[in-house]
């Protein structure tokens, strides 16, 4: 079962941050990483041209997530 949701972005300074979303109830691994993908996709968009998910905000790129 899964608490969190661990997003990893990489700012445009090259700083790493790891994001921790705390689930109201554990979730099994399927259905978190159902909705980290959801989650990826309401605050980036990806460009295609350059293979990459930019976050919404323009602070940098979504590199992926973890299901804890």
């Amino acid at each position: 079962m899964c608490k969190y949701l661990i997003l990893l972005l990489l700012s445009f300074e090259g700083e790493v941050i790891k994001e921790r979303l705390e689930f109201t109830k554990p979730m099994d691994v399927y259905d978190c990483m159902d909705f980290g993908n959801e989650h990826r996709e309401q605050i980036a968009t990806y460009n295609g041209d350059k293979n990459a998910w930019f976050l919404n905000d323009g602070s940098g790129t979504f590199q992926g997530f973890i299901c804890e």
